[in-house]
């Protein structure tokens, strides 16, 4: 828990102005990006871009792009001043969620793309991006639904 109590309180401060479930977003991708075995320091948030959050029947859907910043705190040590190590990694998640509609809403489906801001096949990602978050954003609606027997039941008559 003291391993993200800085990055909690830098989280909050630039929280101020985001709904719950984009906090909720943003602290679970910086959670998944910090789980990585590939990152070494923390990161913080450095900008919130993009922020789509759209309710329908079935929930609420939220995309965003989070702009991370690598600190000087290696992610296993102890954190006291962690500042922000100008000209390092800065990579861009990108965070699709689809919330149920429930008090204390549960994740139907998620999709994070953490990547560096420049890549050579940017097209095709951005394109497997998009097909991600549409699939994200109908999860819940008809074609999720739960089929019990006989739903789709029909007979027919015998000949007479």
């Amino acid at each position: 828990v003291s391993l993200w109590l800085p990055l909690a309180l830098a989280v909050a401060a630039v929280a101020a102005g985001q709904s719950p479930l984009q906090r909720r977003v943003v602290r679970d991708v910086l959670e998944y990006f910090h789980g990585r075995s590939n990152v070494h320091f923390l990161f913080r948030e450095r900008e919130l871009d993009g922020v789509i959050e759209r309710e329908d029947p079935s929930g609420t859907f939220v995309q965003l792009r989070l702009g991370l910043a690598q600190t000087s705190c290696r992610k296993r040590g102890p954190q006291r001043q962690c500042r922000v190590v100008e000209n390092r990694r800065k990579p861009t998640c990108l965070a699709c969620y689809k919330f149920d509609t429930s008090d204390i809403p549960k994740v139907l489906d998620k999709y994070h793309n953490c990547g560096p801001t420049h890549h050579l096949a940017a097209k095709e990602i951005r394109q497997r991006d998009e097909a991600e978050c549409r699939a994200v954003e109908e999860a819940g609606k008809g074609g999720d639904a739960l089929y019990l027997p006989g739903m789709f039941a029909f007979s027919r008559g015998l000949p007479a």
